[in-house]
């Protein structure tokens, strides 16, 4: 018999890691309810031997487990999974943080149903400080949001194969750590997005991983690429900018006097929006004026 080829191909590059946080990610995905998938393993540390055998305990014939010869970096380890994948849709998974076991399910029941959509992800929450990652929905907002940041959670993602075949599509080293970003900014004019509304994720957040160990590296090329997407896709710039002004808060400016530097007394407030003017109130809560800023040439502002 031919060999079937699997529904998802989850890929997992490790360097270094925790090991306790490395046997609970390779047990969330092994504990999927969907099931019919392959998991690419890829140890991007080959002196660390102790991983080796965190992986080898278990016992789960869709593991394929690949150790490199040499220290690649994220963005090449993750092309490297990409390049073994055979599934039709591909599973991106850190190796610290959980699926929870109905990720991988409503994930497929999504793209199997939008077969315009490339990318599916899904809300997280963050442990263990606590919080929770509501990105926007739909792939209109999706887009928009992009022109600013990475809204896409990438290890909570689903990305159809066929799409990064079709338009040689790859992870880029030299805009690592956001090399995710990069990407979803270079799928975009090819395909809709989708983030479901519901925590299917969570996110490990501690002083080890990449958001923290390279802030100062992603910042900068967040930049860059903030940069790239303006002149590249005028269109949605101007959109989202558009966002901006219409949403945001009128309140600029709210100044506080208290008596005896205890009991509020007033309270100023400055505003910009339809039109600048200030509002004093008494005690925190009882109106007492309001009055409008004028230009030079005696119109509202």
């Amino acid at each position: 018999m031919p060999d079937m080829k699997p529904k998802i191909s989850v890929l997992m590059p490790i360097f270094n890691t925790n090991p306790e946080h490395l046997r609970e990610s390779v047990s969330s995905i092994l504990g999927q309810t969907f099931t019919d998938f392959e998991f690419l393993i890829l140890n991007d540390s080959p002196d660390n031997t102790e991983l080796d055998a965190i992986i080898s305990s278990f016992r789960d014939s869709r593991i394929r487990y690949v150790r490199n010869e040499y220290n690649m970096g994220i963005s090449a380890a993750r092309n490297k999974l990409l390049d073994m994948a055979r599934g039709e849709y591909v599973a991106v998974m850190d190796h610290d943080d959980i699926s929870l076991p109905e990720r991988f399910a409503k994930e497929v029941a999504y793209l199997d149903s939008h077969p315009d959509v490339g990318v599916c992800s899904c809300w997280a929450d963050i442990f263990p400080s606590g919080g929770e990652v509501h990105n926007p929905e739909r792939s209109l907002e999706i887009k928009k949001h992009l022109m600013e940041g990475c809204v896409l959670l990438h290890p909570a993602a689903m990305i159809r194969r066929e799409v990064l075949e079709q338009h040689h599509l790859r992870y880029e080293a030299e805009y690592s750590p956001s090399e995710d970003h990069r990407l979803w900014l270079r799928m975009m004019e090819f395909t809709a997005f989708h983030n479901i509304p519901e925590i299917l994720f969570r996110y490990r957040m501690h002083s080890e991983n990449t958001t923290s160990r390279q802030f100062l590296q992603m910042k900068k090329a967040t930049g860059m690429l903030r940069c790239w997407a303006r002149i590249q896709y005028p269109e949605w710039y101007a959109a989202y900018r558009l966002d901006l002004a219409e949403n945001a808060t009128s309140v600029k400016l709210i100044k506080h006097v208290k008596l005896f530097k205890i009991i509020p007394l007033f309270k100023m407030v400055k505003m910009y929006k339809p039109y600048k003017r200030t509002a004093i109130s008494l005690f925190d809560k009882i109106p007492l004026l309001t009055y409008r800023e004028r230009k030079e040439n005696g119109h509202d502002e």
